[in-house]
């Protein structure tokens, strides 16, 4: 199966995992991550790496660019944005969260 993620945005979707168990997250070893915050607001973001995050406060809704759809998601829920999205980050609500970048090198397969 050809893989081109390059060219179709539409591949590139926000996943949103609700209420993840106190387990889950000490495996991911959220607490050791670093913290990145904001006011409500309008955001232009552009994503260069795979971010995981994790949201102690706020609510955003994320338009993804050339959309008009948008996916919520607030204080509690662990987010996944794909590499190369790029959207409009709408808070609501100040945000505070847990954040971490997929490194390059653990990403790409090697062959």
């Amino acid at each position: 199966m050809a893989e081109d993620n390059s060219s179709n945005s539409n591949n590139l979707r926000i996943t949103i995992e609700r209420n993840p168990s106190q387990s889950r997250l000490s495996e991911l070893n959220i607490k050791c991550w670093p913290k990145w915050g904001c006011s409500p607001g309008k955001y232009q973001l552009k994503f260069d790496a795979e971010e995981t995050c994790y949201l102690l406060k706020g609510k955003v809704k994320a338009y993804p660019k050339g959309s008009s759809d948008f996916v919520e998601f607030g204080a509690g829920d662990l987010v996944t944005i794909p590499k190369g999205l790029s959207c409009t980050w709408d808070v609501s609500v100040a945000v505070d969260k847990y954040y971490k970048f997929e490194s390059e090198s653990s990403s790409s397969s090697s062959s």
